[in-house]
């Protein structure tokens, strides 16, 4: 199996501290990720779909753990690998598939599409198909969030391609100088589209970027649920606490390609199928069954009520109407809401 990074990843795992609830709300919610990529993958195929697409499956974990480690009011962006964060966050998955068919129900109102995602009410920012675009303005959201003297931070994901952006080192060098209450994540997954990190980059221990900035930076097994949520944890209090911001390099993996057109034929399947052995829901459910939390009947009765919902989610975008033409020169600019801009 080819190696991702030369080192291993933190790994303090322990399902002590996690109640039931915890891991029930885990597997029901990277479930729904899962389900929900796999429809995405399947209607894309049937052009359904059209356009770029990039699946989460085989991440779940690195959203899941953050997303129960953090609290509401707290600010989350990313890349274009981007329909399973508003999932974790309690959008309607709904207008997310509507968004996928550029409907007009969608989260976007069917103009941003897979790679721009936007929810402001759950507080999901983006969804940005700039490489390493989303970096500078992750430290943006954190500066207002200081400036605005609240208790809430900012998540800011991106790829293991774009710590290549000078953006990247542009961001970290301000955040860590204003002290800024935002956490960048590295989703390392070991390819950025189809390159792999031992190709790009003599640094290939990611999290050790940030130790140039002097920020506090580790490497995290993602694919553990319960690894992401006590680094997140504990970046989330470093944060809260005026401390400034921390770089987490999580180490996950994909399972299908870069995007829909991409075969992946760079990996073995092998390679693959090793890191499948890992597999983020399958930990999770083991620990269930161990604990007793749950049945295997219980387990399949939610998986059936899962695979209704998306079933449901694409019914909704099917029969929903595309936007009406003119809908392409609103929400171009911010004057409606703001008038005082006129002058």
């Amino acid at each position: 199996m080819a190696s991702t990074t030369k080192g291993k990843a933190q790994s303090k795992s322990s399902s002590a501290k996690f109640s039931k609830e915890t891991y029930m709300e885990w597997f029901e919610s990277m479930l729904l990720m899962r389900k929900f990529e796999e429809k995405a993958g399947q209607l894309y195929g049937q052009q359904k779909i059209k356009g770029f697409c990039h699946l989460y499956i085989g991440q779940e974990a690195c959203v899941a753990g953050a997303v129960s480690a953090l609290k509401k009011g707290d600010k989350y962006i990313t890349a274009y690998r981007d329909h399973a964060h508003p999932i974790a966050l309690g959008s309607d998955p709904k207008k997310i598939m509507a968004e996928l068919f550029a409907k007009e129900t969608g989260i976007s109102k069917g103009k941003g599409g897979s790679m721009h995602m936007f929810d402001f009410e759950n507080h999901f920012f983006g969804g940005h198909g700039i490489v390493g675009g989303q970096v500078p303005l992750g430290a943006g959201i954190a500066f207002a969030e200081k400036f605005n003297k609240t208790d809430n931070l900012c998540m800011c994901y991106m790829g293991d391609g774009a710590v290549r952006q000078g953006a990247f080192h542009e961001a970290l060098n301000l955040a860590m100088t204003w002290k800024l209450p935002v956490i960048f994540v590295i989703e390392n997954n070991g390819y950025a589209m189809g390159t792999s990190v031992q190709r790009t980059s003599n640094v290939t221990e990611l999290h050790t970027l940030g130790k140039a900035y002097e920020m506090p930076s580790e490497a995290v097994d993602a694919m553990s649920v319960e690894e992401v949520h006590k680094s997140v944890e504990v970046a989330a209090k470093r944060a809260r606490d005026g401390k400034g911001p921390t770089l987490l390099e999580f180490r996950t993996y994909r399972y299908k390609g870069h995007s829909m057109s991409d075969p992946a034929k760079y990996r073995t399947k092998d390679e693959v199928e090793e890191y499948k052995k890992k597999d983020p829901i399958e930990q999770v459910r083991d620990v269930i069954l161990k604990k007793k939390y749950a049945s295997e009947k219980d387990l399949s009765a939610i998986e059936d009520k899962i695979k209704k919902e998306v079933a449901e989610c694409v019914k909704f975008a099917e029969e929903s109407s595309y936007p009406d033409p003119s809908e392409a020169f609103k929400d171009v600019y911010v004057q409606e809401d703001y008038p005082f801009l006129m002058e």
